[in-house]
């Protein structure tokens, strides 16, 4: 399998943002890391927008195979360059919401192509990626940023789960279900807007109904049983969804203090963290080969970011809500070692692939 080498720059882009989020990750916890002046304060777009809004971009122009949806990635990924760059920051928001806006573009083609609810959810998502992003432009703090941003994930995801949910057939109930679900976060996003603590708890609620709706239908529980990438797969899909649970439960609890703090941390990052990444180490096998025209094979390897992953996670969680700032410190550092693992254990396993190298599932 060739390397589709006109994609490296794309993933050199979202690299590159993503070492600069954990780099500046870990400085806001404390960590004696050499301090770069635009990283800390742009951890969270950097991670959001400058790598996942551009790997996302990037998946979505190779499947629809035209030329045009590659202006979400490129422009995305040169929005976080500029961030990390310290270039005006108006270009660098400017050319973030760009990207969401190719986006945006994409979901309507599909859209119109074949109507149907996932690329709806989905085409939703990337409408509050640019609505974040605008809001920050506008001089809203990344506090109040965080929820849009966080919804352009998780709807993306959900709608993708959607789509592979319909080998399942699902009744009518069962989709009202997942759309009542959305609807519920998206009315705490905009109630958010006049009554920031009531906001967060309907958003909450929202992401918790997606969560257990996700854990009763995600086709994921078929492949349990079967052993080596699919067992791997579901095992991340179904932990992820957990997580998702979770940050809705703490978003219940601790609407009224989402703006800074442990607690704060805590709603944050088992989303992005617990959620999100799971996601990523579960798609990866399938998502890189389309991308790079790579092969990925499955190691048993992989479980082990995927356990340093909940570990550290776990840890960093259960000490924001203990307000113990040394658990906070040493789970997040685990966390950039747990992604740092998974790039390292791809890289080992696309190596070894192309060289013939099969390790049994």
């Amino acid at each position: 399998m060739a390397i589709a080498h006109r994609r490296l720059p794309f993933m050199a882009l979202a690299g590159l943002s993503l070492l600069a989020a954990l780099w500046g990750g870990l400085i806001r916890l404390g960590w004696p890391l050499p301090l770069v002046p635009t990283l800390p304060p742009n951890h969270g777009p950097l991670l959001v927008t400058g790598f996942l809004g551009t790997l996302i971009g990037l998946e979505r122009a190779v499947a629809l195979k035209r030329r045009w949806p590659y202006g979400a990635p490129l422009l995305s990924g040169l929005g976080g360059l500029a961030l990390l760059a310290g270039l005006n920051v108006h270009l660098g928001r400017g050319l973030m919401a760009a990207g969401g806006a190719f986006l945006i573009a994409v979901f309507v083609l599909l859209w119109r192509q074949q109507p149907a609810v996932y690329l709806a959810t989905m085409g939703v998502g990337a409408v509050l990626w640019v609505a974040g992003t605008v809001l920050w432009h506008g001089g809203f703090a990344l506090y109040q940023v965080a929820p849009w941003w966080i919804g352009f994930l998780v709807l993306t995801i959900a709608g993708e789960r959607l789509e592979l949910s319909r080998l399942l057939r699902l009744g009518a109930g069962s989709r009202a279900a997942f759309v009542v679900a959305v609807g519920l976060f998206l009315l705490g996003l905009v109630a958010g807007l006049r009554a920031p603590a009531a906001g967060i708890r309907v958003g909450g609620l929202g992401l918790l109904a997606m969560a257990l709706w996700l854990l009763r239908h995600d086709i994921a529980w078929r492949t349990l049983d079967r052993p080596g990438r699919p067992r791997f797969m579901a095992i991340c899909l179904l932990s992820g969804h957990l997580w998702l649970g979770i940050g809705g439960v703490l978003w219940l609890l601790f609407g009224n203090v989402f703006a800074a703090g442990p607690y704060y941390d805590a709603m944050l990052h088992a989303i992005f963290l617990g959620f999100v990444f799971s996601m990523i180490f579960g798609h990866a096998p399938i998502i890189l080969p389309s991308v790079l025209g790579v092969g990925l094979p499955f190691r048993r390897a992989f479980y082990a970011h995927w356990a340093l992953l909940h570990a550290s996670l776990a840890v960093r969680v259960g000490s924001d809500l203990a307000l113990w700032l040394p658990g906070q410190r040493w789970g997040g550092l685990g966390n950039a070692l747990a992604i740092l693992l998974f790039l390292a254990n791809s890289v080992r396993a696309i190596v070894s692939g192309q060289g013939g190298q099969h390790e049994p599932d």
